[in-house]
């Protein structure tokens, strides 16, 4: 089932930051931020109290993005409607400009893994997810975008490339796509293939948002280079690399720093979105010229 008549991403073309408490004194003493500020929404389902007084604050002059860590969309359960009823109430309160989750699955008897865990890429899961994908947007009464997860470990069974499994999800139930650029790299250098090569299969026709971040780096048993999705860095020159490929093809879009580890002052994080409105705006620029 396909949602006929979604209220759309509306996030604006410029740099985000996900918000951290810690940097809200900071945030309201500095010069205004221009862009968008990301929430974990689980972080948010409570019904009151200090969490909700500093994000109503921010709302009151920011976009808002709501990313969630929760739903297992790509588990074989059935989604949780209690969860579901939870995200909805709080979309209701804060009708946020976009609201995002991960192709992945976290869900099991009932139980909650505390972790994004893969997917085989089969016509079963796509199935699965595309049901998952369309009940959320039902329940929220909004198009959600999927995020491309981080991998290290590939399955037999797989038999549709990641690419054209998240663009059938989005044809077929009607969502958009959140394009995480470390992701891309995370899991091409985990499993040997060609980051470029991906995003050229990728549909960014699709793509309402992009999360840029920095990653950890180690090897694997054989010695081989392991890099770890650990969001507490800066973001490292092959993603920026990446996102300049994505500009030029795709112009100008939404595009969050995403830093949840070792979280730095709040200049550092600022520092961050400024260099990638730097590339946002010659994106523009190109774009028009």
């Amino acid at each position: 089932m396909v949602l006929r008549s979604p209220l759309p991403v509306r996030l604006p073309a410029l740099p985000g930051v996900g918000f951290k408490p810690e940097h809200f004194d900071d945030i309201l003493a500095d010069r205004p931020f221009d862009g968008f500020f990301e929430v974990h929404a689980e972080n948010y389902m409570g019904a009151g109290g200090p969490p909700h007084a500093r994000l109503g604050r921010l709302r009151r002059n920011h976009a808002l993005s709501l990313h969630g860590v929760g739903l297992s969309i790509g588990g074989a359960d059935p989604l949780d409607r209690e969860h579901l009823a939870r995200l909805k109430a709080l979309c209701d309160r804060y009708e946020p400009e976009s609201f995002s989750e991960h192709l992945a699955w976290s869900t099991h008897a009932g139980a909650f893994l505390n972790d994004l865990l893969p997917l085989p890429y089969t016509a079963e899961t796509l199935d699965r997810v595309v049901a998952h994908v369309a009940q959320t947007q039902d329940a929220l009464g909004r198009r959600m975008l999927l995020e491309n997860p981080a991998t290290y470990v590939a399955f037999a069974e797989s038999d549709i490339p990641e690419t054209a499994f998240l663009a059938a999800v989005a044809r077929r139930a009607g969502c958009g796509l959140l394009l995480d650029l470390d992701n891309v790299l995370v899991s091409a250098t985990n499993h040997g293939t060609s980051p470029e090569a991906w995003l050229d299969a990728f549909p960014l026709a699709d793509v309402g948002e992009i999360h840029l971040a920095g990653h950890a780096e180690t090897t694997d048993d054989a010695g081989a280079p392991l890099l770890i999705d650990a969001h507490g860095a800066v973001v490292p020159d092959p993603v920026w690399a990446l996102y300049r490929r994505v500009l030029r093809r795709a112009g100008p879009l939404p595009t969050l720093i995403e830093w949840d580890n070792d979280v730095p002052a709040w200049p550092a994080l600022r520092a961050e979105a400024e260099r990638a409105r730097g590339l946002l705006v010659a994106a523009a620029h190109d774009e028009a010229a």
